[in-house]
Formats: C-alpha cells, sequence, structure tokens
C-alpha cells in the first residue's frame, strides 16, 4: 500500500470496491419514479425560463411539489433541488443562483437566512471503506439569520447554528455553533458574531 511517495503514483492496482453489486433498493426517495421524473421535468423547464423576478412562481412549483416554502421566500431560477418534499425553508430567506439542493435527505433552512449563489447542500455520500460502497444520507440543518456566503460546500448530517456567518468557498464537515464567524476546508469557527447597534 502506497502512503506518501516521490514517485509516480500507482493506477493499475485492483480496485477495492466492486461498483457491480452496488445496491440502493433500501433508499426511499419519498414518492414514485414516475413523479420524480416530472418534477426534473418541470424544474428544467420552468425554473430557468420563468423571469429573474419570480420568487413566487418559483416558490409556488416547490410547494406544489411537497416542498414547505414560508412567505417572501426569494428562489433564483438556476437554484436547483433534486426531491423538494424533503426541503423546508423559513420566511423571508433567499437561495441563490446555482444553488444545489442534493435532497436525498431533509434539508432544512430556518428563516431569514441566505445560501449564496453556487452553494452545494449535499445529504448523500457513500462509505469508502465497503466493498460495495453504499450509500450514505444524513438531514441539513441550517438556523435563523444564518448567512453561507458563495460557493460552499455542506456535507450530510451538518448543523449549522442560528446566526452563524459561513465565509465563501468554505467546506463544511462539521457541525458549527450559534452565531460563529467560521470558515476554512475545512470550515471552522474563528470569532463570534457581533451586530452593529
Amino acid at each position: 500500500m502506497e502512503l506518501e511517495s516521490n514517485s509516480a503514483p500507482i493506477v493499475d492496482d485492483q480496485p477495492w470496491v466492486n461498483l457491480s453489486q452496488y445496491d440502493q433498493s433500501w433508499y426511499d426517495r419519498g414518492r414514485p419514479g414516475w413523479y420524480v421524473l416530472l418534477w426534473w421535468l418541470i424544474q428544467s423547464v420552468a425554473f430557468p425560463l420563468s423571469l429573474h423576478n419570480a420568487n413566487g412562481f418559483r416558490c409556488w412549483l416547490l410547494r406544489r411539489f411537497g416542498a414547505t416554502i414560508g412567505k417572501k421566500v426569494i428562489i433564483r431560477p438556476t437554484a436547483r433541488f433534486t426531491y423538494p418534499w424533503k426541503v423546508s425553508i423559513g420566511d423571508y430567506s433567499w437561495v441563490g443562483d446555482d444553488v444545489v439542493f442534493y435532497s436525498l435527505e431533509a434539508i432544512k433552512i430556518g428563516s431569514h437566512s441566505v445560501i449564496s449563489q453556487k452553494c452545494y447542500l449535499c445529504t448523500g455520500s457513500h462509505d469508502f471503506q465497503d466493498q460495495t460502497f453504499n450509500l450514505m444520507v444524513k438531514p441539513i440543518i441550517i438556523g435563523n439569520g444564518v448567512w453561507v456566503a458563495t460557493d460552499c460546500f455542506i456535507a450530510p448530517g451538518v448543523k449549522i447554528g442560528s446566526n452563524a456567518v459561513i465565509g465563501a468557498r468554505s467546506s463544511v464537515f462539521k457541525d458549527i455553533t450559534v452565531a460563529m464567524v467560521a470558515w476554512g476546508s475545512p470550515c471552522k469557527g474563528h470569532y463570534p458574531r457581533n451586530m452593529n447597534s
């Protein structure tokens, strides 16, 4: 087994995983296959073709497909939701352009929170120590008044406390405490958030 070497990496060893044995038959998407495909079709057409300020229309569509969306929520036309029926967004929150809600499991966003452009909220991963590369899913919970700045990755199972700030291009693999300003890859807290009076 090669750990560290100055020589070229070996690329033709036998794989430790057998993807032909991969099985996610246990996983429940929450809706039948035809319903999932209908959502993906509607989202791929209706979202990007809707006017930039047509937030009410996009919220209406998401609600029709089971999402819990609060009042006055802003969702940009290029945002993507894998399974909207597993998504909850509180009042007055914003979802920026090219945000991905990879909602294999529940994603809950509090009220007055901002998920900035190009963020990726990922509730699914794989067990790389399992020969069958087993699927693993865990929910993501983001509290009230949180700002997740541009191009951040939020990993499965992460909870971000209310009023925290996550700096741009951070990778969040562990929980972030309440009202903490955090950044980095891996993301960690640096100092408490204070508000101007």
